[in-house]
């Protein structure tokens, strides 16, 4: 598993990539935001970790890059100071996830790997039904004539619902298949109301419909 690490202070970036290593990852080490964007636009990374503070481009500045360029590689800010403007912000442009320095190695390591898994289950899949197609990757949900961006939660809900179509799913069995059980029904059901709205806007010819025994995708 490849990964990049953008950090400014070398001692830590050094320390943190002879573990990386040790673990298993293949590591490019990187010092400022510029370094970063230039392997990104000349090399394939299993996921990122961006320092926010860095010289000549910042991490945000990195990750609004990659983003705008379609580049959808799961990213992992560092952050020194743990405050939630900054969370908030890297999340808002594209971020998967975030750790505050300093940091627990086995932290890092853990959501690394949770990080590239999740996206493996995504990378590279373009799911087709009826007269729409859902491109996992970059979250575009198109039909004949009209193509629109989802969300990441939309496109998490709508793939399990067009992988398993015509199966009945309750608010619960949605929760815990698509979220792990993090969200609430309430929350489960705000997101298929966006879907239907959406699917509605594009004039797919399936929808997610409900019955006495729960939601599903079909006609």
């Amino acid at each position: 598993m490849k990964i990049l690490y953008a950090e400014d202070e070398r001692q830590l970036s050094s320390a943190v990539t002879e573990i990386l290593k040790i673990e298993g990852f293949e590591v490019t080490a990187v010092y400022d935001g510029k370094q970063a964007w230039d392997c990104l636009q000349n090399d394939y990374f299993d996921a990122v970790v961006l320092d926010i503070m860095m010289p000549i481009m910042d991490g945000i500045q990195v990750l609004e890059y990659m983003r705008l360029n379609e580049i959808f590689t799961p990213v992992l800010m560092l952050t020194a100071k743990g405050t939630v403007n900054d969370r908030i912000e890297g999340l808002t442009n594209g971020a998967d996830d975030y750790l505050s320095k300093p940091f627990a190695m086995r932290e890092l390591v853990a959501r690394l790997h949770s990080m590239i898994r999740r996206a493996g289950e995504y990378r590279h899949s373009v799911l087709k039904s009826g007269n729409i197609t859902l491109d996992t990757a970059s979250g575009e949900l198109q039909s004949d004539t009209i193509s629109l961006r989802l969300s990441n939660n939309e496109v998490e809900l709508l793939s399990v619902l067009m992988k398993n179509k015509n199966t009945r799913y309750t608010l619960t069995d949605i929760n815990k298949l698509v979220w792990n059980g993090k969200k609430d029904n309430s929350t489960a059901e705000l997101y298929i109301a966006y879907l239907k709205n959406k699917l509605n806007r594009i004039n797919a010819q399936e929808t997610i419909l409900s019955d006495e025994n729960g939601y599903y995708f079909g006609v």
